[in-house]
């Protein structure tokens, strides 16, 4: 009777013989395949290393040849260490020092942008310099210190008719005591107070002009260099101040004024617009864009008309 369980027709027989096969086949891949893997994963690792190492020796290879081309560079020259002066010698007795190359085009360069070493240590700071070579090299190096000739006065020939003589023009000064009207003197009048040039002439005219005039000497010191000392040779008496009519310029115009700023101009069109013309600074009181002191000193700026 268990015969029967296991007869099967001649085309199961078939079916079976075949999915043995492939089992088999299913199992032998299965054991073969990583051995493949295996090998060509250890003959890749060992391609790539020997790769690597070819790659490294060949960077070996050119480290040495750089090493030695280094080397070369000076073979030519004998190294002789004797007394030299780094502002005056030339290449040829820098190179025979034992300097390289570049370390002399350096120091030529240096020289030639009026360069000079004024100590010893000054010449250890040239690039490429090393330490230890300027150690060596210190005990050699004479600085010599140039002397300018004394000039030399040649006596006037007699005066001619048709001789052209030039003068030298001294700058006048004013003698102690005296004021200068900060509110109409021009760049040159400036320029005749002791202690003050064309800068500061300068500064002060340009900076009237910016204000519209001024009304107190004290704000001279609002400008820098101005001291106490040159305080003293000022007054104000003539001079006009030019107002800014508040209710009609605008921003650009109001910006420019050294004592109003971007803010301030603002508060000034916006006020205008919202609620019309300005007729006294007080009504800017509430904004906190001014100051009392602002206020104080913009009161001889402005006009309400």
């Amino acid at each position: 009777m268990w015969k029967d369980f296991f007869y099967y027709s001649k085309s199961e027989r078939r079916a079976v013989y075949i999915l043995l096969i492939l089992i088999a086949l299913l199992i032998t891949t299965l054991f073969i395949l990583p051995e493949r893997r295996s090998k060509s994963y250890v003959d890749t690792s060992v391609t790539d290393s020997i790769e690597l190492a070819n790659f490294l020796a060949g960077i070996r290879k050119q480290e040495m040849e750089s090493t030695k081309k280094g080397s070369l560079e000076n073979r030519g020259n004998k190294v002789v260490l004797t007394a030299f002066d780094p502002n005056t010698a030339d290449s040829i007795e820098l190179l025979s020092l034992g300097l390289p190359n570049f370390v002399v085009r350096n120091v030529l360069k240096y020289r030639q942008k009026g360069g000079r070493f004024l100590t010893a240590e000054s010449f250890s700071r040239i690039y490429g310099l090393e330490k230890s070579q300027f150690e060596v090299l210190r005990p050699y190096i004479r600085i010599t210190q140039t002397v300018k000739p004394p000039k030399i006065q040649i006596a006037s020939a007699p005066k001619e008719p048709d001789t052209i003589q030039l003068t030298i023009k001294k700058s006048f000064k004013y003698p102690e005591g005296t004021l200068v009207d900060v509110g109409v003197a021009d760049t040159t009048e400036l320029k005749k107070i002791p202690g003050i040039g064309s800068y500061i002439a300068k500064q002060i005219v340009s900076y009237r002009n910016k204000l519209g005039g001024f009304y107190h000497v004290s704000q001279l010191e609002e400008l820098d260099y101005m001291t106490p000392e040159l305080m003293k040779w000022f007054k104000l008496e003539g001079g006009e101040i030019k107002k800014i009519p508040i209710n009609r310029v605008g921003l650009d115009r109001l910006r420019a004024h050294p004592y109003i700023n971007f803010y301030q101009a603002k508060v000034i069109i916006e006020y205008r617009r919202k609620k019309g013309n300005i007729k006294s600074l007080s009504q800017l009181r509430l904004y906190e864009e001014f100051t009392e002191k602002d206020l104080e000193r913009l009161s001889n700026y402005f006009s309400f008309d």
